[in-house]
C-alpha cells in the first residue's frame, strides 16, 4: 500500500534527526583527510580532464558549440552525486544495522540523510561549474532560473534509488557487491561523455529510460542556451523517474517492518 499521510506526519518530526544524521554524515566522509571537501571539486574535475585528453581526440564534441570540458563537467558534476550517494545510500540499512535494532525511527531517514548530506559536494562542485562558465565565457538564459527544480528532481530520484537497494540489501547482500557495478556501467549509459544526440532515435528512446539522463540533459539546458532536450525524450524518462520513485517508496513501505528482524 502507498504510505499513509501518518507516516509522512512522522517524517516531519523526526526532521531533526534527519539533519543530524545527514550533519555525522559530513563530518564522517572528511574526518581525518587532508583535501577535505576539495574532493567534491576534484572526482568531477579529474574525471573532466581524463574523458577531455581522450575524446576529443577522438573528435567527439559536445555538438552543441559548447566547449567539451565544460559540457562534460556540467554533467559529471550530478553524476558524482548520484554515484556516491547510491553506494553510501544503498548500504545505509546494513551499516547501521546496530541501531535499527535498539532505536525506532523512520528508517528511511538513513537513506535520505545520505542524499542530503551529499548535496553539500554537489553546491561546491557547483561553485567550479560556474567558474568555468566565466571562463569560457557561456552566458545563460533565463532558463538557469530552472536549475533548482532540476535539483529536487535530481535528489529525489536518487533517494528513490537508494531507498530501494537499501531495502534490498537488507534481505540480499549480493546488493552491495552488484552497487559498485552498476555505477561504473550507468557512467556510460547516461550521455555523460558523449551528447544525447550523437545516439540514433532508437537508441535514445532507450536512453531516455535512464532517469539519470533527464537529469543531466536537463542541467544542461539550463545552463547552456544552445542546449536543447527533445520534450518527447523528457516526458518519457520522467514518467520513467516518476514511476521508479513510486516503486521504491512502494517496496521500501512494505519491508521496513522487517528490516531489524533481518538486519
Amino acid at each position: 500500500m502507498f504510505p499513509r499521510s501518518e507516516s509522512l506526519i512522522e517524517l516531519w518530526h523526526y526532521r531533526e534527526l534527519l539533519w543530524f544524521l545527514a550533519w555525522r554524515d559530513i563530518k564522517v566522509r572528511y574526518k581525518q583527510t587532508i583535501l577535505g571537501a576539495a574532493w567534491a571539486v576534484l572526482q568531477p574535475l579529474l574525471g573532466t580532464l581524463a574523458f577531455s585528453a581522450v575524446f576529443t581526440r577522438l573528435g567527439v564534441s559536445s555538438h552543441v558549440g559548447v566547449p567539451y570540458p565544460l559540457f562534460t563537467y556540467c554533467a559529471l558534476l550530478p553524476w558524482t552525486y548520484f554515484s556516491a550517494t547510491l553506494v553510501q545510500g544503498g548500504n545505509s540499512l546494513v551499516t547501521h544495522s546496530r541501531l535499527l535494532t535498539k532505536v525506532y525511527f523512520p528508517r528511511v531517514l538513513l537513506p535520505a540523510s545520505v542524499a542530503l548530506s551529499g548535496l553539500l559536494d554537489f553546491a561546491v562542485g557547483s561553485g567550479v561549474l560556474l567558474a568555468l562558465m566565466v571562463y569560457y565565457g557561456v552566458r545563460p538564459g533565463w532558463t538557469i532560473v530552472l536549475v533548482p527544480f532540476v535539483v529536487i528532481a535530481m535528489w529525489l530520484v536518487t533517494l528513490a534509488i537508494s531507498m530501494f537497494l537499501a531495502a534490498l540489501n537488507v534481505r540480499y547482500r549480493d546488493v552491495r557487491y552488484a552497487i559498485p557495478f552498476l555505477v561504473q556501467l550507468g557512467l556510460f549509459l547516461t550521455p555523460i561523455i558523449y551528447p544525447i544526440t550523437a545516439l540514433s532515435g532508437r537508441v535514445q528512446r532507450l536512453a531516455a529510460l535512464n532517469p539519470i539522463a533527464a537529469i543531466v540533459e536537463s542541467l544542461r539546458a539550463c545552463l547552456f542556451p544552445q542546449h536543447q532536450v527533445a520534450p518527447g525524450l523528457l516526458l518519457e524518462s520522467s514518467a520513467v523517474a516518476l514511476a521508479i520513485c513510486a516503486l521504491s517508496a512502494l517496496y521500501f513501505h512494505a519491508t521496513e517492518r522487517m528490516f531489524a528482524d533481518i538486519v
